[in-house]
């Protein structure tokens, strides 16, 4: 990440919660400065300055020097920050360095190259709280690979699963959202140079675009992309992938650590303002709370991809906000959710009692199939689904049709996992050989 000598933003009210972990500060006013300045900055560089008149140029450029406030107040004049910023970037230097500063540019190559350095940023901070959340994943698969749990399909108890499975899943999904937006911030964030209409008519220097992408290490695009909001759209994508596989993620736990499932539990502190024995799942809560808004600002950016001819009249400005809303929601959701898995308490015993609860009839598909070679199919199907119709246990319906023993095996959750282990060592050898 880029250093910063730049006061911190104090913390809003509710940026506990929703601005979890250091995303806050990567996308907020100040940092949005900093990426401005260090594009102005870089500017001057490439654009074949003299060397005192950058040196003093990038001096310049901090943003302790400036009043986010009173540039925000500007910006309602002429439409965007960066003229202001520029008018005062300008006054801040020597008449002869002056000249140089903002030569060519319009202020889209210095607000979109600014998005692209905040994305990274933020991208960076988002993508070390989804590996921790898929390393603890990983952790929960290998811990539980054998230990039965319900399954449960339209939220009702299927068949016996393993809880090992079931967090291998959320570790495929996390490892996929990971790759996703590492493949973005690797070589979807690209510098913005084009001047006033996208010709460069304004610069003598044919390869200012790599210079300039070369100094703030980003990649250089084929075009100006002012009106090709495709990687916008990409990162957007991901983002919102990734706050979709979170959102699940968190989801299941709430659900699993429910009184009545107690399945799952954070292990820190989730108390009520009101009711002493509640320990509600707190981070699981936040993550999901933090990912649902995710929807609202992909489609936003989404739906302002129609930048009319060589500059859009709005669309581009409505992406200011939700993009900065989507980085933090999403780095907040990632955070939420690397604690609550790095935390989680599994209560294997819970998870067998639960299964134990039905009576048998969670494996009435077993044994339907070992009845069958004894009375027919139908006969077979028929008999079970009247005990479970019944509401009699399915060990005393069929004692008459199997052993004892040879019941209390067919009976056994842990006996009928299927596949579970294998495909939980399959997904956890995968998350292994990830680069």
């Amino acid at each position: 990440m880029r250093p910063s000598s730049s006061p911190s933003e104090p913390p809003g009210l509710f940026d506990g919660v929703l601005a979890a972990g250091p995303v806050r500060e990567v996308t907020g006013d100040l940092a949005w400065l900093r990426a401005m300045l260090d594009v102005e900055a870089a500017l001057t560089r490439a654009g074949g300055a003299p060397p005192e008149v950058a040196e003093e140029v990038t001096a310049a450029c901090r943003a302790e020097r400036f009043d986010v406030a009173a540039l925000g107040a500007a910006a309602a004049e002429a439409g965007n920050p960066v003229v202001p910023l520029v008018r005062a970037l300008r006054a801040a230097v020597s008449p002869a360095a002056a000249r140089h500063v903002h030569a060519g540019a319009t202020s889209q190559d210095i607000l979109d190259s600014a998005a692209m350095l905040v994305a990274r940023d933020a991208l960076g901070l988002i993508l070390d709280d989804i590996s921790a959340a898929a390393e603890a994943a990983a952790a929960l698969a290998g811990a539980h690979r054998d230990t039965p749990v319900a399954a449960r399909t339209l939220l009702q108890q299927a068949l016996p699963t393993t809880f090992g499975l079931v967090a291998a899943g959320w570790l495929t999904a996390l490892d996929g959202a990971a790759d996703r937006l590492a493949a973005v911030r690797a070589s979807g964030l690209a510098v913005q140079l084009g001047g006033a209409a996208g010709t460069l008519a304004a610069f003598d220097l044919p390869s200012i675009v790599d210079a300039l992408a070369a100094e703030l290490g980003l990649p250089a695009p084929a075009l100006p992309w002012h009106t090709d909001r495709t990687r916008i759209a990409d990162l957007a994508g991901a983002l919102g992938t990734a706050c979709g596989v979170i959102g699940k993620v968190a989801g299941d736990v709430v659900l699993y650590a429910q009184t009545e499932v107690g399945e799952l539990a954070e292990g820190q502190p989730g108390g009520s303002s009101s009711l002493p024995h509640k320990h509600n799942p707190v981070a699981a809560i936040s993550a999901r709370a933090c990912a649902a808004q995710a929807p609202g600002h992909t489609a936003t950016l989404l739906g302002s991809m129609g930048h009319e001819h060589q500059r859009a009249a709005g669309a581009w400005h409505a992406e200011w906000a939700p993009l900065t809303g989507l980085l933090r929601a999403t780095g907040s959701a990632a955070r939420w959710l690397a604690r609550c898995l790095a935390h989680v308490r599994v209560d294997a015993a819970r998870m067998r009692a639960n299964l134990d609860l039905t009576g048998g009839r969670l494996l009435a598909e077993r044994v339907s199939a070992a009845l069958a070679p004894k009375v027919g199919p139908t006969e077979a199907h028929d008999l079970v689904r009247a005990a479970v119709a019944g509401g009699r246990p399915l060990g005393e319906a069929l004692a008459e049709h199997f052993a004892p023993a040879e019941l209390a095996a067919l009976l056994d959750p842990a006996g009928y996992l299927g596949a579970a282990p294998a495909l939980t060592d399959r997904a956890l050898k995968r998350h292994g050989e990830r680069p």
